[in-house]
C-alpha cells in the first residue's frame, strides 16, 4: 500500500506541475484563430506519454497482484507486504492462514501477500 501512496503523490506532484505551466502559458492572439489548435499538440503528446509511461504499468501491476492472489492455495510459500516469510495453512474467502513458525499461525488479508516463492532445487 506504501509504493501505491507513493506513486500516487508522484503523479499528483506531476499534474500539479503541468497544470502550473498551463497557467503560465499567454494567452492566444486574436488573430491566431488555426494556431490553437497547434498550441495544445504538446499538452496532448505530454498526456499520452504520462499514460504510457505511469498509468498503464500500474494497471498491469494491479492485474498481476489481482491473478497471484486468486491462485493462492494451501501450501504455498508467500511473502507478504510487510516482509513476513511463511506457509500458507489455509485460504478463506478474503484472508489466509500463514504459519510462520511451529505453534505460530497469522491470518491476514489475501491482498497483503506479495509474492509466492518458487521452491529451488528440486531434482
Amino acid at each position: 500500500m506504501g509504493a501505491n501512496t507513493c506513486q500516487s503523490h508522484e503523479l499528483n506532484n506531476i499534474m500539479a506541475t503541468l497544470f502550473f505551466f498551463l497557467a503560465q502559458t499567454p494567452a492566444p492572439s486574436p488573430g491566431a484563430g488555426g494556431s490553437s489548435l497547434f498550441s495544445m499538440l504538446p499538452f496532448v503528446f505530454l498526456i499520452v506519454i504520462m499514460y504510457y509511461v505511469m498509468i498503464r504499468p500500474q494497471m498491469r501491476r494491479q492485474k498481476e497482484q489481482a491473478k497471484l492472489v486468486s491462485a493462492l492455495k494451501t501450501g504455498d510459500r508467500v511473502v507478504t507486504a510487510s516482509g513476513i516469510h511463511g506457509l500458507i495453512s489455509n485460504v478463506k474467502d478474503t484472508t489466509v492462514i500463514v504459519k510462520v513458525a511451529d505453534n505460530v499461525k497469522l491470518e491476514m488479508e489475501k491482498s497483503s501477500v506479495t509474492n509466492v516463492v518458487k521452491p529451488t532445487g528440486q531434482g
